[in-house]
């Protein structure tokens, strides 16, 4: 299983922000917000992107998007979706 983040912030934005909370997972770079348009959470009218969560199986099929993050539950909501999945558990 691989979990990362995109951010249309630049790739130094991104390392410093990532440093700062000592991930344990990469932030992809997408300053031209291609990937961004691409699964459609560019923000209407403004340059920012939703935080959207999109669960997309080893096949590479689409198997749910969480559009409402709560930032307080955001690691308890994400582990409880993973189990109703039936996501691998990481070791």
């Amino acid at each position: 299983m691989a979990y990362f983040a995109v951010s249309t912030d630049d790739v130094e934005t991104n390392t410093k922000f990532a440093t700062s909370l000592s991930t344990d997972f990469p932030i992809l770079a997408d300053p031209d917000k291609e990937v961004a348009r691409a699964y459609g959470v560019l923000m209407t009218g403004l340059p920012y992107a939703n935080r959207w969560t999109f669960y997309i199986g080893p096949d590479g099929k689409l198997l749910d998007i969480d559009k409402k993050i709560k930032p307080g539950t955001a690691g308890a909501d994400l582990a409880a979706k993973l189990e109703a999945l039936k996501a691998p558990k990481a070791h």
